[in-house]
C-alpha cells in the first residue's frame, strides 16, 4: 500500500483524548474506507463541540483557522507523490485547491451535491455567482468526482453511487405499523435541508400523523423546534443501530431544497419504506420504485401521504425490486478512479 493519499474537508472535527469526530457520516466512512487501499490522513477544521461519529484510524490535523488549516496541508508536500482529496467546494477547500494548484499537485475533487442551488439557499442569489467562480478555477485542474452527472455542469469527471449500506441493512424486515401515520426525517436541522418548511406544513396537517426528526449530534436548531407531534431525536449511529429507527417508522420524508445522491433515501428503501421529496429534487429518483413527489404545500402532502397509506402493501412490493448501491461499491468506485489517474 504504497499510494498515500490526503484527505481534505471543510467538516468540523472534535478532538478529545487524541480520538476525532465528526457529525457527517461521510468523513468518518470515506477515510476509513480507503485506508484499506491508501496510506491516508485527514485535515479538518477544528470543532469545540462535540461531535457524534468516532473516526477510527485515521492521522488527522485540525486547523482552527484558515492560516492553520493550509499550513498543515503545506506540510505535506515533503512527500512529493501524495495525491489529494478535496471533498466539496468551499472556501476553506478552494484556497487548499489554490495552493495545491502551485505546488501542481494530483488534485481530486468529490462533489457531493449542487453547490449553486445550495449557495442560493445558505446565502441568497449572490452565492450563486460565488460557487461558480469556485467552481470553474476548481474544475480546471482538478480530477472532478460528482454522485450526480448534472451536478458537474457539462465538465469532464466520474460519477460514483455514495452509500452506507451494508449486509444489516437488508436483514430482518420489520413490519410496518400502520394504525396511523409515521413519517421521519434524517439529517441535518439546516434551512436549506427544508425542514422548517416541512414543519409549517405538518402543523396544518389533518390527518393523525406524527414526525421525527433524527438530527447527528447536538443541533442548536432543536431548540427551535416545539411543535405537536413533533419528534426531536438526538442520536448517534453504532453498529447501524439506526435501522432500528426507520423500521419504527412507516414513511421517510426528505423536505430538502437541494440534493445530489441522498444516501438517507437508500436507507429507508433499504429497510422498505417509502419515500416522499418535494418537486425540487425530483431528481434523485432515478430507477428507484418506492419514491413520490408532491408540492411543497398542504393538499399535494396529504394526498401523498393518503395514497402511500392506501396502497402500502403493493407498494412495498415494488420497493422490493430495487437494486440499491452498498457502501462496498461506493469505494471500491473511488479506489478505482484515484489509483487508475
Amino acid at each position: 500500500m504504497s499510494d498515500s493519499l490526503i484527505l481534505i474537508n471543510n467538516e468540523k472535527i472534535f478532538k478529545e483524548d487524541n480520538n476525532f469526530y465528526c457529525d457527517n457520516i461521510d468523513i468518518k466512512s470515506i477515510p476509513e474506507g480507503l485506508s484499506k487501499h491508501f496510506k491516508i490522513s485527514m485535515i479538518g477544521r477544528n470543532s469545540k463541540i462535540k461531535r457524534s461519529h468516532k473516526i477510527n484510524q485515521v492521522e488527522t490535523k485540525l486547523g482552527s483557522n484558515i492560516i492553520a488549516f493550509l499550513f498543515f496541508i503545506f506540510k505535506t508536500f515533503k512527500h512529493k507523490d501524495n495525491k489529494y482529496l478535496l471533498v466539496s467546494i468551499t472556501p476553506y477547500t478552494f484556497f487548499a485547491y489554490l495552493l495545491l494548484l502551485l505546488f501542481r499537485k494530483k488534485i481530486f475533487v468529490y462533489l457531493r451535491s449542487n453547490g449553486y442551488e445550495e449557495y442560493k439557499h445558505i446565502v441568497g442569489s449572490w452565492g450563486i455567482f460565488l460557487y461558480h467562480v469556485m467552481f470553474t478555477v476548481v474544475s480546471w485542474k482538478a480530477e472532478l468526482i460528482s454522485c450526480r452527472s448534472h451536478i458537474l455542469k457539462g465538465k469532464a469527471g466520474k460519477v460514483v453511487s455514495p452509500s452506507q449500506l451494508g449486509s444489516n441493512w437488508f436483514k430482518l424486515h420489520k413490519k410496518p405499523n400502520l394504525e396511523s401515520v409515521k413519517l421521519l426525517y434524517v439529517g441535518r436541522i439546516k434551512v436549506e435541508k427544508g425542514i422548517f418548511s416541512l414543519l409549517k406544513i405538518f402543523k396544518n396537517l389533518k390527518i393523525k400523523a406524527t414526525l421525527s426528526l433524527v438530527g447527528s449530534g447536538k443541533s442548536n436548531n432543536f431548540e427551535k423546534i416545539k411543535q405537536e407531534n413533533v419528534n426531536l431525536i438526538e442520536f448517534e449511529n453504532k453498529n447501524d443501530s439506526i435501522i432500528e429507527i426507520y423500521d419504527n417508522h412507516n414513511i421517510f420524508i426528505l423536505p430538502s431544497f437541494t440534493e445530489g445522491h441522498p444516501q438517507v433515501l437508500d436507507e429507508s428503501l433499504a429497510r422498505l419504506r417509502p419515500v416522499i421529496v418535494f418537486k425540487e429534487i425530483s431528481h434523485v429518483i432515478g430507477n428507484r420504485e418506492g419514491v413520490f413527489v408532491c408540492e411543497r404545500d398542504l393538499t399535494s402532502l396529504t394526498n401523498t401521504i393518503n395514497h402511500i397509506m392506501s396502497n402500502y402493501q403493493a407498494i412495498e412490493e415494488k420497493i422490493i425490486q430495487n437494486k440499491l448501491p452498498t457502501k462496498e461499491l461506493f469505494l471500491n468506485q473511488l479506489v478505482s478512479i484515484i489509483k487508475d489517474i
